[in-house]
């Protein structure tokens, strides 16, 4: 028996702007939409299109997402890390650096955080 890692899932207020930021943010393209009754889901992947997020929106859904003490993450490791410090810094989206670690954490727009790892 073979098992593949195909997604992680989140939900979202702002279904649009989630899309945007992941695109600005971290140059994620969405691979593909499927529209429900009262739900939208959005699946974004990077350039080698191994494994997406979903990003799923609920139509009656208005109160933010209870994100708990926001103990977990998703992590990305990026090729140039200085260029995407100022990157991030000037979106305004850094919510935590450890510098002593060599990375940072950048939130999205429903709080969630995503950690920026240099290539090592």
């Amino acid at each position: 028996m073979k098992f593949k890692y195909v997604h992680n899932n989140i939900n979202v207020l702002d279904l649009e702007k989630s899309v945007t930021f992941y695109k600005e943010a971290l140059g994620l393209r969405e691979a593909s939409r499927k529209e429900g009754d009262g739900f939208t889901l959005a699946f974004l992947t990077d350039e080698d299109g191994i494994h997406e997020i979903e990003l799923t929106w609920l139509a009656d859904r208005k109160e933010p997402y209870n994100l708990g003490e926001n103990e977990f993450h998703m992590a990305f490791r990026v090729d140039d890390y200085e260029a995407a410090y100022a990157h991030h810094k000037a979106m305004d989206a850094i919510c935590f650096e450890n510098t002593a670690m060599g990375i940072y954490f950048i939130s999205d727009p429903d709080g969630y955080w995503i950690e920026i790892l240099p290539q090592r």
